[in-house]
């Protein structure tokens, strides 16, 4: 075997006996998003996962791709396996290593002995290792605190381990571990990263998208479902729900007062989806509403629009401000598809003096004129499913 990867735990060494469950999910997640890759083996050592292609027709690359965006994974390396004897690793570093450390102008080896047994402690290992690629390299200094190179060996029960720097992994627990959620997903920046978000936390996902043909268009349904496949990127696979929401938006302009369109119809919204999380076995709603960003996210507007759920609502960017959504949105590649010219159906009928601080119980008199039940009974049936995959 020339090459495997070696993929570190996050938070997942801090649980207590319920860690199994968690090794579990991952293990399986990992499992899954290579599949397309070729046939892998994948197991769990002393907090470490281990990945190995079982075959030559694996491919290698697009497999290291897919593990640096698994949830649970903190940081992860590509390395040579060898025997556990100081020949082999040297042997190992100069085959698998060699060609990055003659590019660097000073390096240094740092050890670490999981295989107690091993008659030399990671010190040691470090110095005999160090002292021969000083010998084969006399022209790159040894600089054990700034160096331009560390070459890493670990000894571990099955054997030893050779590799460069470590990645940075997604880090979060494993998608799953924290049940099923359901985020209302627009065309918008905010929704995308909520999901991201709270699919970090270990979270399944599914989408509630709300269109208003022919007031909004095909283009931006087609919008919603990439920004849906880039987010399951990091969680895999994802159903969207694509209620037909404009019966619901015209009853609203016909009977409603303008400064309250937008409020009852993120009422509707919130008790559809609910609706739909429900039946399909999720146990809250996701929402990318921010503080105060407009007229519908005041803490009064929230409140009036979240009398409506019995279920919990998590607005994972609640206290975030513009610039720091936008940097999370560029991080996960969903900016680009964002900012598309497609507006969703929030800016249908949109009411040029909303009102900022609703009464709850003014807002459910002016809904007493609608059929609040036929109008979302009617949506909930004319109901479409998407399925994508990053």
């Amino acid at each position: 075997m020339n090459e495997m990867f070696l993929l570190k735990l996050g938070e997942i060494v801090l649980k207590g006996l319920n860690r199994f469950s968690f090794e579990n999910r991952l293990k399986s997640n990992v499992a899954h998003r290579l599949r397309p890759y070729g046939k892998f083996r994948v197991y769990i050592i002393q907090s470490t996962m281990y990945v190995e292609p079982e075959g030559e027709g694996c491919d290698l690359d697009g497999a290291w791709e897919a593990c640096k965006n698994v949830f649970g994974v903190v940081n992860l390396c590509r390395c040579r396996p060898c025997e556990k004897t100081l020949d082999a690793v040297y042997q190992a570093v100069i085959d698998y290593l060699g060609g990055e450390l003659s590019q660097a102008r000073s390096f240094k080896v740092e050890s670490k002995r999981a295989d107690k047994a091993f008659p030399m402690t990671s010190i040691q290992i470090s110095q005999e290792i160090g002292g021969r690629l000083a010998e084969a390299f006399p022209e790159i200094a040894v600089d054990v605190h700034h160096p331009d190179y560390t070459v890493y060996v670990e000894i571990r029960d099955r054997s030893g381990y050779v590799h460069g720097p470590a990645e940075k992994g997604a880090g979060g627990l494993p998608t799953g571990v924290a049940g099923r959620a359901a985020v209302l997903l627009s065309g918008g920046i905010d929704s995308p990263v909520a999901a991201y978000m709270m699919a970090k936390r270990g979270l399944e996902l599914e989408s509630i998208h709300f269109f208003s043909y022919p007031y909004t268009s095909e283009q931006a349904k087609e919008k919603v479902i990439e920004l849906a496949r880039l987010v399951s990127r990091y969680c895999g696979r994802m159903t969207i729900r694509v209620v037909g929401f404009t019966e619901i938006q015209e009853a609203i302009r016909d009977h409603c007062p303008e400064e309250y369109f937008t409020l009852i119809m993120r009422r509707f919204m919130m008790r559809i989806a609910e609706r739909i999380a429900a039946a399909d076995g999720c146990g809250c709603l996701i929402t990318g509403e921010s503080l105060g960003q407009v007229a519908s996210q005041t803490m009064q507007a929230m409140a009036v629009t979240g009398a409506v759920c019995r279920m919990p609502v998590f607005r994972p960017v609640i206290g975030m401000d513009k610039e720091e959504i936008i940097t999370i949105a560029r991080k996960i590649h969903t900016m680009d598809t964002s900012i598309l010219p497609y507006e969703d159906c929030c800016t249908v009928f949109t009411p040029r003096h909303p009102k900022t601080k609703p009464v709850l119980a003014e807002i459910e008199a002016v809904e007493a004129v609608l059929d609040v039940e036929a109008l979302i009974q009617r949506a909930i049936e004319k109901t479409t499913t998407e399925h994508v995959m990053y």
